[in-house]
């Protein structure tokens, strides 16, 4: 009888940590390598700090819009179809971007060039594009950073071939009709790579501070209570003395985890941070993919990470 018991309170124990198990939230870190041309590469983590490449560490999709025909900093969103809503670079200094949606990452729609600057007289590039949903409008927010020539000349310069960026955007419910392009955020420096999380109704963006003279080169934080602004004053940099870019920030329990490229080291780093206003550099705790440039981090189920596996 004692036997009895004992295998029914070990086979109970196994179908709750089996189904513990699958109910567990992963995290996927979708990056590209070199500059793009093979397209999107995605790693797994149970961790958030310890990070494995799936299928070998090469692409998932390849890249087939724009006349470069690349795919940089992907960003990857599971939106409120169900659906997994991606955007991308796809040059250096086309006036659109890359769209794609997908079921399960394995199998994307066909690839499509959203125009989104295309209205805008003497754009020169549209750089790192992200997604964020809006709950409580049910749009999502697509921004990205772009020069115009002859904007915002009171921060020109003639470095770094002169680029002054500004954060833009444009609304969708569908991915189908856009609203128009507008200007999301003029910080009074030229800046990028925003990428902006909802925090309980609050919208904080993490950016880089771009200047080149005097040099900053480091990971900023605003905030705003509406997706689309008006966002705050760009806070003090979070990140060392080095250049960062690319971050991208996601919630453990009360931390604030913020990845971001130090590009000229060739290597990540991570500052973590419970009130993001103090921050402790966890660089040396992290591990990931040889080779990893600008992504986002989200998370997925454990049966779809199993999936992957299998690629």
């Amino acid at each position: 009888m004692r036997r009895l018991f004992h295998i029914t309170i070990l086979l109970f124990c196994t179908l709750y940590n089996v189904q513990a198990q699958s109910k567990k939230e992963v995290y996927l870190f979708a990056y590209f390598k070199n500059n793009g041309q093979d397209g999107l590469h995605l790693a797994y983590s149970h961790n958030a700090y310890q990070w494995t490449a799936l299928k070998n560490d090469s692409s998932f999709l390849k890249p087939a819009v724009s006349k470069d025909k690349l795919m940089r900093d992907p960003c990857i969103i599971r939106g409120a179809d169900g659906l997994f809503h991606m955007v991308w670079t796809v040059s250096w200094k086309d006036k659109g971007i890359g769209y794609a949606s997908s079921k399960d990452l394995i199998h994307w729609s066909e690839q499509q060039f959203i125009p989104v600057m295309m209205k805008e007289e003497g754009t020169r590039n549209t750089w790192a594009p992200e997604i964020t949903y809006d709950s409580d409008t049910k749009n999502y927010m697509i921004y990205w950073a772009s020069t115009v020539t002859g904007k915002f000349t009171e921060t020109a310069s003639a470095r770094e071939d002169a680029y002054n960026h500004r954060i833009y955007y444009t609304t969708t419910k569908d991915f189908k009709t856009f609203s128009e392009t507008k200007l999301l955020y003029d910080p009074g420096f030229n800046v990028i790579d925003a990428s902006i999380i909802n925090d309980q109704g609050r919208f904080v963006m993490f950016l880089k501070d771009e200047t080149p003279e005097p040099v900053q080169k480091n990971i900023k934080v605003a905030y705003a209570d509406q997706l689309t602004g008006p966002y705050s004053r760009a806070g003090e940099a979070i990140t060392g003395n080095y250049w960062a870019e690319g971050p991208t920030a996601i919630k453990l329990g009360k931390n604030w985890l913020v990845y971001f490229d130090k590009y000229r080291d060739h290597q990540y780093g991570a500052v973590l941070s419970s009130d993001l206003k103090n921050w402790k550099d966890v660089s040396d705790q992290i591990a990931l993919p040889k080779g990893l440039r600008h992504g986002t981090i989200l998370t997925i189920k454990q049966k779809e990470l199993n999936r992957l596996l299998k690629q």
